[in-house]
């Protein structure tokens, strides 16, 4: 079966990222208003349970049961909205959505051994908690909801349906967090994990409904038998060989993914007091929002662009891959200005926002110092994403044993720092994400060294290069005067709680130094910016 093209691919991408985005920034904003009041209403050391340790449980039967069954289906060319398939076709297509049926058989096993394990080495003050086993439960079948509805999330994407799942998610999410809310409100705080666990549960449930709403009649949840023809021999099988052995090999990769990208709540759940992983998790979600907001769709978007438009399992045109360079190295430059922004501007102006944004139980938990690490570590995660998502959408199964090896080596280089940071050093928690943006950094590379093999291989290595990703010398005098002014006039207003005289002269110098930042980069990029929006105006 054809691949789509590269534009109708693109145009599909666009369409979904700009759905995603509106999704994301709604859903964090109604989040965001709603969990200003939820750390008004619980403790530290309740945040940290469910933000840091249920959260972390249920990150972990999700991203095991189902990311490399998720990634390999990117890469099938089946499009089930097309009725005029042969019956070879036909069998094809039930071979490779049996295969998404996976994260659900996985996911019962895994659900119970994961929940069994965390019950089982939880520390005296966590599992002492009140309605604690009951709340690890219900979460553990929040967990299985949403695993139910992985088929239907995976048909919808092969189909390039995205407003089915901005729909579901953005559903789910608002009935989440607004279940939480009137809990915590109506309930003693006895009750309060509890309420975490039924929102999260009530999130499960109204995403498998929302996909059943529209596949109910020809959804199932059961392997279905077919029957194939190879060289003239017709024979019964229930997966695609292919597929399943790169679903194996990208599963058994997310083990060591999930603990690099999981690796700082690990160990901030077994080293750090309840009180400081209450801390953490505020950091982490303010932090985060921008991240959340702009970065996972986008990375989401990408994985399902390059997987489709760089298919391993055909030739693509010399076209595609000028347009799949031209989107990754656009991305990219403008997550070094995103880079370039938040170390300008970020540490003068971090001290007044977090004395305006955490109540102030929280002041002295390590979240202020966590935040300050945010600046650099945000900007790691876009660039990592990005890369990996290109590395995920068009690596070979021996691509992914050589990134296996090397997620090892990644994983013992970063428990050693950050125990070393935290413990040693004593930057506590901080030191934690420190030890994430080394992480984080050493994956980038190893993820633009495959990008730029992957190009020279095909005879296009030209067209890839780091320093299409950075923006022309004068914007970047401008960042470096800027940055100067900013902390001089941080050095001007330096004690704190400032006066509102002093917040408005402090923000006024940013807000001038920020204008005369974005005036550089439309004079001296207005050209690539241009070229840019003429390549989106075609799709």
């Amino acid at each position: 079966m054809a691949s789509p093209q590269p534009r109708s691919l693109l145009s599909a991408s666009l369409a979904s990222a700009s759905s995603l985005v509106l999704l994301q920034l709604f859903s964090r904003v109604f989040t965001f208003v709603l969990n200003q009041a939820l750390v008004r209403l619980v403790s530290p050391q309740i945040l940290g349970t469910a933000a840091i340790q249920f959260e972390l449980l249920l990150s972990t039967i999700l991203f095991l049961s189902r990311e490399g069954v998720r990634n390999a289906l990117l890469r099938s060319s089946t499009n089930q909205q097309d009725t005029s398939t042969s019956q070879k076709d036909v069998g094809k297509d039930i071979l490779v959505s049996n295969i998404s049926l996976l994260p659900v058989l996985l996911g019962i096993p895994i659900t119970v051994a994961s929940a069994s394990l965390y019950l089982n080495t939880s520390s005296s003050s966590t599992s002492s908690q009140p309605h604690f086993r009951l709340s690890v439960v219900i979460y553990a079948l929040a967990a299985f909801f949403e695993l139910l509805s992985e088929p239907l999330y995976i048909r919808a994407q092969n189909e390039l349906r995205f407003d089915i799942r901005v729909r579901a998610e953005g559903t789910a999410v608002a009935l989440k967090t607004f279940t939480a809310f009137i809990m915590l409100v109506t309930l003693s705080s006895d009750w309060a994990l509890v309420a975490f666990a039924v929102g999260q549960a009530v999130y499960g449930l109204a995403l498998l409904l929302s996909f059943l709403r529209v596949y109910g009649r020809t959804a199932r949840f059961w392997p279905k038998k077919a029957q194939i023809t190879v060289h003239d021999n017709t024979k019964t099988q229930y997966f695609d060989d292919e597929l399943l052995h790169l679903s194996a090999a990208m599963t058994g990769q997310s083990v060591v993914k999930h603990f690099l990208t999981e690796g700082d709540k690990f160990l901030v759940s077994r080293l750090s007091p309840l009180a400081d992983q209450g801390g953490y998790a505020i950091a982490s979600n303010y932090g985060s929002l921008v991240a959340r907001i702009v970065f996972q769709p986008i990375e989401e978007t990408s994985r399902v662009f390059f997987s489709k438009t760089l298919s391993v399992s055909s030739t693509p045109p010399p076209e595609a891959f000028q347009m799949a360079s031209n989107i990754l190295l656009t991305l990219l430059l403008l997550f070094t200005h995103l880079l370039l922004l938040l170390v300008t501007f970020a540490p003068p102006y971090l001290r007044l926002a977090v004395s305006m944004l955490l109540p102030p139980r929280y002041l002295t938990t390590s979240a202020p110092k966590i935040l300050q690490t945010y600046v650099y570590y945000i900007p790691m995660m876009a660039f990592n994403g990005i890369l990996e998502a290109f590395f995920a959408s068009t690596a070979t199964s021996a691509d992914l044993r050589a990134q296996s090896r090397w997620m090892l080596v990644f994983s013992i280089g970063f428990v050693i720092a950050a125990v070393v940071l935290s413990q040693f050093l004593e930057l506590g928690d901080a030191g934690l994400v420190w030890a994430n943006i080394a992480n984080l950094t050493l994956r980038a590379i190893y993820a633009w060294t495959f990008v730029k093999r992957f190009f020279l291989q095909r005879e296009a290595g030209q067209i890839v290069s780091w320093t299409k990703a950075v923006p022309p010398l004068p914007v970047l005098v401008s960042f470096v005067l800027s940055a100067i002014t900013t902390r001089w006039s941080e050095s001007m207003y330096h004690n704190y709680p400032l006066s509102i005289r002093g917040q408005i002269n402090h923000i006024a110098v940013g807000v001038a130094c920020l204008a005369g930042c974005l005036t550089a980069c439309f004079i001296f990029e207005r050209k690539h910016m241009q070229q840019v929006f003429s390549v989106l105006r075609k799709a």
